[in-house]
């Protein structure tokens, strides 16, 4: 299949090279000296031409996408379909600057930079059966892909998913500055708390057992982690904190979708 990648930033970068030997791949971004293998740098979007079978992938930052929407208009109406992991971006929206509801709009991680995300999509009304497979397989090098009822979930899923790696970024910082107030060297700190949310989520990845199990089998009665984990229980702190995180977030996806 033919594939045209606006935007080789690190995420589509990562699809190009996940893409090598299996599809055709055009690549338009005048700011990338290098191009993955395999793909063929395109120097106007005009020089391309368009039909069914061509997908188109936009991959530029939001603010960008209003300077190129109308120079892709000729590619929506020869019936190519677009994917968007643009945040912000709206079906309406893509819709509105494209003249073509053959979208798809998706919310993906950073994690899927290195194939480990996960991207939840949902189709615009104008996308095919086949185009369900076809996204499925042209965000396959990034990780799991989920598909929505609606797009009214997409600020859920970017509150949750998308922003998420933040927030155990965060929580980890947070943990290494608790460790070394009491009394660790701060690199050690850091290295200690590091490991501990690597290694717990790839434990958390390799066993099929449900999180709150594998929170029990850290957990010995009246010992060090029950202790800690009573701080975080009390009043239901940890689960009202997480709630105003998802809450904030999820309202300042709606608020930038307009």
């Amino acid at each position: 299949m033919k594939v045209l990648l606006v935007g080789c930033g690190r995420m589509g970068g990562a699809m190009a090279r996940g893409w090598n030997g299996a599809h055709d791949v055009m690549v338009f971004d005048p700011m990338a000296s290098e191009l993955p293998a395999g793909a063929v740098r395109v120097d106007a979007l005009e020089d391309v031409e368009g039909d069914a079978d061509l997908a188109v992938v936009l991959a530029v930052k939001p603010q960008v996408f209003p300077e190129i929407g109308a120079t892709l208009r000729p590619l929506a109406g020869s019936g190519a379909l677009f994917v968007s992991i643009m945040a912000g971006i709206t079906l309406n929206g893509l819709e509105a600057a494209l003249g073509s509801a053959r979208t798809v709009r998706t919310m993906p991680n950073t994690p899927a930079a290195i194939g480990r995300g996960i991207t939840a999509a949902v189709a615009g009304r104008d996308a095919r059966m086949g185009d369900i497979a076809t996204v499925n397989g042209l965000l396959a090098p990034t990780g799991a892909v989920v598909w929505l009822d609606t797009e009214a979930q997409i600020d859920a899923v970017t509150a949750v998913s998308g922003s998420g790696p933040a927030y155990y970024f965060r929580f980890t910082e947070a943990l290494a500055k608790a460790g070394a107030a009491a009394g660790l060297p701060p690199e050690l700190a850091m290295q200690l708390a590091r490991a501990t949310f690597t290694g717990s989520a790839a434990l958390a990845e390799a066993d099929p057992a449900e999180l709150a199990e594998l929170r029990r089998q850290v957990t010995s009665p009246g010992g060090t982690t029950a202790a800690g984990l009573a701080q975080m229980d009390q009043d239901d702190a940890i689960d009202r904190l997480a709630g105003r995180i998802v809450d904030a977030a999820a309202a300042r996806s709606r608020e930038l979708a307009g």
